[in-house]
This record gives structure tokens, sequence and C-alpha cells, in this order.
């Protein structure tokens, strides 16, 4: 284990080939690693006004991170997995893509992947374009009709109004329609070769194509929390919320 003061006097590039998280928790502070492979991380945060110690203690911290288990959020009331989803989807837009698009737009011209970059730059902007129209679209359709499922179940509607709330857009429709964003990832995939590289590429190249195929990974996790524990969770409580209006329509 490296001291801070081991850290700091490594190169960017050194710390960036040991552990590829530095290439991240650098782009986090303004830092993109490529533009100084062969500086200390002490000059380079000086140069940046950034203090090599917050940000060597936020590579760590970064590193520990362990994400729920399927069999956690399982046990969640349905509330709180909307919120972990919706925090995973800030994560994705405010640093994974922004970080990915740094990457792809910024690392100039390696020899024998010229025009594979060029492809991803054309790509990679429409894949972003509609993966946040897809969160966007979840948030305001599908998280808020489990808020509004919610609502109903707590009372807070007429039984008139919440049968028209209930007849729209049903959490099954919303299920079967659930788009699940590989196609994009799926034509990167092929672009990238599965993400294969020879063992001397350049360490820009490595960097980027780990960084593709975790997001991939991340994004396969997400879709599968969605549909395996979101859905089924938000098709109990739909049911629920009718059972109850039924019931109160007997009852008058």
């Amino acid at each position: 284990m490296q001291t801070s003061k081991m850290y700091e006097k490594s190169s960017v590039g050194e710390l960036v080939t040991e552990n590829y998280v530095f290439a991240a928790v650098l782009h986090y502070f303004g830092i993109s690693f490529y533009q100084y492979p062969g500086d200390s991380l002490e000059k380079v945060c000086q140069k940046h006004k950034v203090n090599p110690r917050q940000l060597i203690a936020q590579v760590e911290s970064w590193a520990k991170q362990q994400e729920p288990s399927l069999e956690e959020l399982y046990l969640n009331p349905i509330e709180l997995l909307v919120a972990y989803l919706k925090k995973k989807h800030y994560y994705f837009v405010r640093q994974e893509l922004p970080f990915l698009s740094n990457l792809i737009s910024g690392i100039g011209p390696e020899p024998g992947y010229e025009a594979l970059q060029a492809d991803l730059r054309m790509m990679f902007p429409l894949f972003v374009e509609d993966f946040i129209h897809h969160i966007h679209e979840e948030e305001s359709r599908l998280f808020k009709r489990i808020e509004l499922l919610q609502d109903i179940e707590a009372g807070e509607f007429s039984t008139q109004d919440a049968l028209i709330i209930l007849e729209k857009d049903p959490i099954q429709y919303l299920a079967d329609h659930h788009e699940i964003h590989d196609d994009e990832m799926l034509g990167i995939r092929k672009l990238t070769q599965d993400y294969s590289l020879e063992e001397h590429a350049p360490l820009t190249m490595k960097v980027l194509y780990h960084e593709l195929q975790s997001f991939e990974k991340e994004l396969a996790i997400h879709a599968k929390i969605e549909d395996e524990l979101l859905f089924p969770k938000a098709v109990e409580l739909e049911k629920e919320a009718l059972r109850k209006i039924h019931k109160q329509i007997q009852t008058n």
C-alpha cells in the first residue's frame, strides 16, 4: 500500500495504470488524466489547485464502495427502491456519461484506433441523448405512477379520481414497453470487438474500453433491478390500490 506521499510523487500515467479508478476520480476533480501521463500527481494537483490528499482519499473511498445485492434491495419498500434507482440515474447522468464523453471526445488519435475513435465520437452522443430521454420518460411516467398509487392507497384521491388514474397507463403496460438500453451498447461492443485489446495497447484505450464495459455491466444490473424487483412490486401495489377502490365502491 502506497503512502499519500508516494502517490503524490508517482506520475499520473503510473497511477492510472495501477488503478483505473484514478482516471475517474481525476475527472471528478476536473482533470483529464490523458493530458498529463508523465507528470507527477503532485504537480498536476498544484496546476488545478486540488488537494492531492483529498483526491487520494476519494480514490480509496470509491474503491471501497459496494452496491447492495438484489436480495437486499428486495427487502426494501418500493419507495426506497425508487429512491435508489433515481440516485443511480443521477450518477449515470452526472458522472458516468460525462466521464465517458470526455474520454471519447478528448483522447487524441491513437495509432491504429483512429477509425474506431471517429466512429465512437459519432455513435456515443446519440446513445447519450437516447439514454437521457429514457431516464426522463421513466421518471415522469413509471416513478410518477408509483407515487400516485401510493397516494391512492393513502386515501388522498376520491374514488372517481382514483379510478381515472388507475385506468391510465397501467403498470403492466409500462412493463411491457420498458426499453432495455442494450442496442446502442451492442453496437459499441461490436465496434470494440467485445472490448478486446492487445496487451500493449495505449493506456488511454485500455481505460476507455474498461469504462465502456463497466458502464454496460451497470446498465444490465440496473435493468435487472427494474424488471425483477421494481415492476413486480409496482404491479402488486397497483393490484392492492384497485382492490381497495373496488371495496370502497361495493361499500358505498
